[in-house]
């Protein structure tokens, strides 16, 4: 394990919500009242937290009580120290409108104000797309002029709908609580569903939990909807849907250039593209200061539908009157709903984005015929499904730390190190040296390098399997270099998680051994007979071990009526996007997909199985009273002999 260890928790989006001296700082008042009293309750949190120099003079404790009392009524309720930190942040969020409480996306700020017209465009999609749906008929089609919306997303069950909408299978609705009273742990279960498969299709959530969706907190609730609908809007942004994209590489561009690009930027590339076809002589460089004269608009609709070409609207002076002509133009085309000329007119980055990406779904204007790509770009764009999953999987989980910067594609994003520093700096805090970072845009070749071979000597001194690799590695973009340091930084990450739960490991950091017994004693000790030999256990594959180690852990979140006995290929398929869902209903942050259980992808059992045992010892009121019942740790000193990983290409290398 690493030396440096600092102060971890078990949430990545909580930790990142706090530097380590913040952390040091909390860690350390929390401790001394739970020695002065023998254990923390939600009725000592205001005096706690009136002393911080935070709040102080900002709050007083009768204030600080009746902030908490909304999410932590029950004064009795014992705390640990992570809902200590969500107390803070609770509190903190009260003191300074936009300081603390947003939600960033890959490329957008959500703050405290609300924007109307945003609100309408969503709503007016969630009406387009859900409104025949049985489960939302009682209260679809929503009415925008009013707040109903931050109503009907209290209980989870709209979210979900909308992200199985967006990404189609994300979520299994057998796992979702759907009668029309929920109690607040149905709710709850429902919430954490939704953030958990947000996050699983790339959804970035910063400062957001079950509570503010709960209390239905407008700028989150509209933040969170927004990349939903936008992950929806730019599935096709890519050379695997549209291989006509193709098209829009330049002469001295390559083409992996253009499959490295994000989505939006993909999507101006496109724009751009017809607007130099048509004879428009700027450059579009964003959704907003740049198309808001509707000049870009005007010409773009005239190259996309010629039959519906006109020289009017150019000819118009006033950049509202044009706004309007234009979106009389594009309601010919039916991509009208998300835009009005007061949104073109003032800019609104994520209605006008919303609108290109409709115009794209509608006519792109690209080839109709598929175009003929060299042996060696369609191997790129093809590559095998296994690589695929794992890039997804990895990209995902370095999304979900909060890291500054959002990765788009693995391959192409950490090539120049930056991106894997931020993420060593997260999972080890204080590891990296700045000083000695290069921070992008990077044109020296060198300068890239530098960073990977920091990033390699960070990941010796956290003991990973690094031989014989040096940073040009990275920098060459070698993919099964980079998967085998990305699985040993996830499994590193995980570890050092559990480690941090459970203090008094006689000594011992926890090892993937100690997690396939921690699971097998589980189900034993449940009543239940299956059992895993290991994380490649063949017979994983039917599903059972793991709803039964998800019923161990908490026994009312498995319907048994609805598990398949896995005998067939369609029932083992069924149990697996089942287990996905149950789990992340439970609150596991995991990024993995069916087949990866049907295939039984070793790494990612573990990833699974670790990720149930964290949720498990987070629910533990007395971690130290608990450690003999779960785990006999010293029945244990090694790890799976027979636990094979990427560490054994890297050491071929």
């Amino acid at each position: 394990m690493s030396s440096y260890v600092g102060v971890l928790v078990s949430d990545p989006w909580l930790q990142s919500q706090f530097t380590q001296v913040e952390l040091r700082t909390l860690k350390s008042k929390f401790y001394s009242t739970k020695t002065l009293f023998g254990r923390v309750t939600v009725k000592h949190l205001p005096s706690v937290l009136a002393k911080l120099k935070q709040f102080n003079g900002k709050f007083d404790e009768k204030k600080i009580k009746t902030i908490l009392d909304e999410s932590y009524p029950n004064r009795a309720k014992e705390v640990e120290f992570e809902t200590f930190l969500r107390a803070f942040l609770k509190v903190q969020s009260r003191g300074s409108k936009g300081a603390s409480s947003f939600l960033k996306t890959g490329t957008t700020t959500f703050h405290h104000a609300i924007n109307e017209s945003e609100k309408a465009s969503y709503v007016s999609h969630i009406n387009n797309y859900l409104r025949e749906d049985p489960l939302l008929k009682r209260y679809l089609p929503i009415n925008a002029s009013t707040n109903a919306l931050f109503d009907h997303v209290k209980d989870g069950v709209l979210l979900c709908k909308l992200i199985n909408i967006a990404v189609p299978g994300t979520i299994d609705e057998r796992a979702m609580n759907t009668k029309k009273e929920l109690n607040p742990w149905e709710r709850t279960e429902n919430l954490s569903l939704c953030l958990n498969s947000a996050k699983a299709i790339g959804c970035t959530v910063v400062n957001i939990g079950t509570q503010d969706i709960a209390e239905g907190t407008p700028h989150l609730v509209l933040g969170l909807i927004f990349q939903i609908i936008k992950i929806q809007l730019l599935a096709d942004l890519n050379l695997k849907k549209t291989p006509q994209l193709v098209e829009l590489v330049e002469e001295n561009q390559d083409v992996e250039e253009l499959m490295g690009l994000a989505p939006e930027k993909l999507l101006l590339k496109w724009m751009n593209f017809h607007l130099k076809k048509a004879g428009y002589e700027k450059q579009v460089t964003n959704f907003s200061s740049d198309v808001k004269d509707g000049e870009a608009y005007a010409y773009l609709l005239n190259a996309l539908a010629p039959e519906h070409s006109t020289h009017v609207t150019l000819e118009i002076k006033d950049p509202s009157e044009r706004a309007k002509k234009v979106l009389e133009q594009a309601e010919k085309l039916d991509c009208k709903k998300f835009l009005s000329p007061k949104d073109i007119v003032e800019g609104s980055a994520n209605l006008n984005l919303a609108f290109v990406a409709q115009l794209f779904h509608h006519r792109n204007g690209l080839s109709e015929e598929s175009p003929k790509m060299p042996v060696s770009v369609t191997e790129m764009v093809t590559e095998d499904e296994e690589t695929s999953r794992e890039e997804r999987c990895f990209r995902l989980w370095i999304n979900s730390l909060g890291a500054v910067t959002y990765v788009d594609n693995v391959f192409e994003d950490v090539r120049n190190g930056w991106v894997l520093l931020e993420v060593l700096e997260k999972v080890a805090p204080g590891s990296v040296n700045w000083k000695h970072a290069n921070k992008p845009p990077i044109k020296m070749p060198f300068k890239k390098v530098e960073n990977c071979n920091q990033v390699i000597k960070i990941g010796k001194e956290l003991k990973f399997s690094l031989v014989n690799i040096s940073g040009n590695d990275i920098v060459q973009g070698n993919k099964k270099l980079l998967l085998a340091f990305l699985w040993q930084l996830m499994r590193h990450t995980m570890l050092q998680i559990l480690n941090n739960l459970r203090s008094h490991w006689q000594g011992k950091d926890i090892t993937e051994a100690d997690i396939l017994n921690w699971a097998n004693r589980k189900v034993k000790k449940s009543g239940r007979t299956s059992q895993a030999v290991s994380f490649k256990d063949k017979n994983l594959s039917n599903g059972l071990f793991f709803l039964e180690l998800l019923t161990a852990v908490e026994p009312r979140v498995v319907n048994w009526s609805l598990v398949s006995k896995g005998e067939t290929e369609e029932g083992r398929n069924l149990n697996a996007t089942y287990i996905i869902s149950v789990a992340r209903k439970l609150g596991c942050s995991i990024f993995l997909l069916p087949e990866d259980i049907l295939e039984v992808n070793q790494k990612m059992m573990l990833i699974l199985a670790a990720s149930i045992m964290n949720w498990s010892l987070q629910q533990q009121s007395d971690t130290e009273s608990s450690v003999s019942d779960d785990t006999d740790v010293s029945s244990v000193t090694e790890l799976i002999s027979n636990l094979s990983t990427d560490d054994d290409v890297v050491k071929q290398v």
